[in-house]
């Protein structure tokens, strides 16, 4: 997994790469987005519990078992499987986790698009407040305004297919700049970040 494999296969350069991506693929909008949602609908923290229980007994063997696949095979889900069970239909096992990631990917580059706007938007209304009023408004007055951006922002598809395609063109970008060049460069980026919002919503 780190640099020195085999062949002149590109890989991280340091443990915190790995740490760092490996962190991001576990934690990520959901955890922000839908997770507390989820934790307040089903019981707060009795439902945290069985969570926790359940990560514990499926989740960390699962995780651990795919990295002694991926650290031997040092290849994809489909060859891994493929060289470890061969003539067997475990091959399929692999397909899975490829079909699975591209479902997800297909929902999360919309919401991560959605994000992204969000964000430079946020940019413009911290440094130019003067502009949009809000030295002048009260409480529902900013709910309002916020309310006005969103029906604006999805009462057409245009502004929002742009952002699904810049977000499509920037992680596409990362994965084919590589593993040391896109994937560690930016999780060494952007997970930090991550953690610190996180710390700052707690």
């Amino acid at each position: 997994m780190l640099q020195g494999g085999k062949g002149d296969r590109d890989s991280f350069s340091s443990k915190f790469g790995v740490l760092a991506a490996l962190t991001g693929s576990a934690i990520g909008l959901g955890n922000i987005w839908r997770f507390p949602y989820v934790v307040g609908q089903n019981g707060g923290g009795a439902f945290l519990l069985v969570y926790i229980l359940f990560i514990a007994a499926i989740g960390i063997p699962v995780m651990m078992s795919e990295f002694v696949i991926g650290r031997s095979a040092q290849l994809n889900p489909v060859g891994a499987f493929k060289k470890i069970a061969p003539g067997t239909k475990w091959h399929l096992a692999g397909m899975l986790g490829v079909v699975s990631v591209f479902i997800i990917f297909s929902f999360y580059t919309v919401v991560a698009g959605w994000t992204l706007e969000y964000v430079i938007q946020s940019v413009r209304w911290i440094l130019f407040p003067e502009k949009f009023g809000f030295a002048s408004m009260d409480n529902a007055a900013l709910t309002q305004f916020f309310s006005n951006h969103y029906e604006s922002f999805t009462s057409g598809i245009w502004r929002p297919i742009i952002w699904f395609l810049v977000m499509m063109f920037l992680t596409g970008y990362i994965v084919i700049s590589g593993v040391k060049n896109g994937i560690e460069k930016v999780a060494k980026i952007l997970m930090p970040i991550f953690l610190l919002i996180l710390l700052i919503l707690v």
